[in-house]
């Protein structure tokens, strides 16, 4: 296979799992380009995109199932290295002759792997008898072996764990080598791409600015281009990328929806005021989203009405600019694939307003640059872009705003409550460093009150949940083991300083299976 492009490429077919684009990040930390494609992408797309490997995800079906997605033995048999993940590994031992079925002893989480026999995957990594911890996550397992096939690995349950076709340079891992909790699972990816792959590590992100530059010139053209600003690191690294290609026909539009943390507003026209030299429109919606939400305590139809009220303004602000083609956006791949079945069949966890809040029929079409990247990657790139530092480690916050912050109906008592709260929460991180060390860190309104006593007087206030997590990416978080004190400081606060708190409570859940936000 010919090397045209300037990078090699490895393609990832999707079935479906949660973990498909940890995969493409993975491969990617190793320096070489990724894409992601929907597992029935026709032979003729594959070719033409001339990858030096093809890596197909894991997935939440059975292989035997008869709407079970596949792949043609066209595909398997086309001489491009491949390597399944899972239900990839599966799928091939299926369709090229071996058998796959339902076990009594299914594997979930860390398992003890033996290895077989090295082979390709595990050069360099083990030797045979020797044990290592991955992680697995199914209840099927092959049972026989394609021709061709030798088993490279076992578990205690599982007897073909990792398998491979040298000759064919097909190869398949029971367990998930994308996963922090996978030892040397980077490894075993490196190996794939470079030792079998034989791809170059010429992948980075000044690469990936100039592929967007040019992706992004054949999709806009000539036309003008709206962006949503929120002021958050997404959205700026978008707007400050479309400045560079497309200069001013872009016009950032910044929403004051009434749902932001207090001085936002003003935080955000000074950065791109005084900073950035983009043009701005300031629109001041927080009327129009406030009677938009009254009565409404559903958060999937929060985020709904939220979704549509943007893209109104967004279509009125582009009339007034005029022959506006484009609205750019910030999403990125976490708000994809927890919104909509994406490239490939995975669950669906909640709408978020950039990707399933939009309507169905909108005048503007989207522009979405940054939609297969992480928030790190995002990161890396705004320090590519020249970005400020206070922008690029800005903790995420939700499209929707505080509305998603207060569980039950958003009133501008509650936003108040809310904001006061969220301040307290934010200085106290800052003061005590805690701020740029976690992923987030904010508090949550609920729909209680409880009994308390305030000098003499009994009260009875709202409760208050502080959400305050790390991560990597968002995909997975953990809660964090803030010291004691800090805990008891930033309580201590709220309950003194906003009126309307007497009751402040610490989330220890992580996700899975929980979400970061509550709604």
């Amino acid at each position: 296979m010919g090397r045209s492009s300037i990078f090699d490429k490895i393609l990832i077919l999707d079935f479906g799992s949660q973990y498909t684009q940890l995969i493409a990040r993975k491969v990617r930390e190793c320096r070489v380009y990724s894409e992601i494609l929907p597992f029935h992408v026709s032979m003729k797309k594959i070719h033409s995109l001339s990858p030096r490997g093809l890596i197909l995800s894991g997935g939440p079906s059975s292989v035997y199932d008869p709407e079970a997605p596949r792949v043609s033995r066209q595909l398997l048999l086309s001489g491009i290295p491949i390597l399944g993940i899972c239900y990839g590994m599966q799928l091939i031992a299926h369709s090229l002759g071996g058998e796959v079925s339902h076990s009594e002893k299914r594997e979930y989480g860390r398992v003890r792997l033996v290895i077989d026999h090295p082979g390709d995957l595990f050069r360099g990594i083990g030797k045979p008898g020797e044990g290592l911890p991955v992680w697995m996550s199914h209840g099927d397992q092959i049972q026989k072996l394609p021709p061709g096939f030798y088993s490279t690995a076992h578990s205690h349950h599982t007897p073909f764990a990792a398998i491979e076709d040298p000759k064919r340079k097909i190869y398949g891992l029971q367990f998930h080598p994308e996963v922090v909790h996978t030892q040397h699972g980077i490894d075993l990816i490196r190996n794939f791409l470079f030792s079998i792959c034989q791809c170059r590590p010429l992948w980075e992100m000044g690469s990936f600015i100039e592929a967007a530059k040019t992706k992004l010139l054949r999709q806009i053209g000539h036309q003008k281009v709206i962006c949503g600003l929120s002021g958050g690191i997404d959205s700026t690294v978008v707007a400050v990328l479309l400045h560079r290609v497309i200069g001013d026909r872009l016009t950032c539009i910044f929403v004051n929806n009434g749902l932001l943390r207090r001085n936002e507003p003003e935080e955000v026209l000074d950065l791109f005021q005084h900073h950035f030299h983009i043009p701005l429109v300031y629109v001041d919606a927080e009327e129009h989203f406030l009677k938009r939400l009254k009565g409404v305590t559903d958060p999937e139809e929060k985020r709904k009405r939220i979704g549509k009220e943007f893209i109104t303004v967004f279509e009125r602000e582009a009339k007034k600019i005029g022959e506006v083609t484009y609205l750019a956006q910030g999403t990125l791949y976490p708000d994809v694939i927890e919104s909509i079945s994406w490239k490939g069949p995975s669950a669906t966890i909640k709408s978020h307003h950039n990707v399933g809040g939009l309507p169905e029929r909108m005048k503007l079409k989207l522009v979405e640059p940054l939609k297969e990247l992480f928030k790190d990657e995002v990161r890396e790139l705004g320090r590519e872009l020249g970005l400020p530092a206070e922008v690029i480690h800005r903790q995420p916050f939700p499209g929707p705003g505080l509305a998603i912050r207060i569980i039950g109906e958003v009133t501008r008592e509650r936003l108040k409550i809310l904001r006061d709260a969220d301040e307290i929460v934010m200085d106290e991180m800052k003061k005590n460093g805690f701020l740029n060390r976690v992923w987030q860190s904010f508090a949550v309104l609920l729909p209680i009150k409880t009994v308390g006593v305030m000098g003499d007087f009994r009260t009875y206030e709202h409760v208050v949940a502080l959400r305050i997590v790390e991560s990597l990416d968002g995909m997975t978080a953990d809660w964090v083991k803030l010291p004691h004190r800090l805990l008891e400081q930033m309580a201590t606060r709220m309950i003194n300083e906003v009126k309307g708190i007497n009751r402040v409570v610490y989330d220890i859940s992580s996700k899975p299976p929980s979400t970061i936000e509550w709604e």
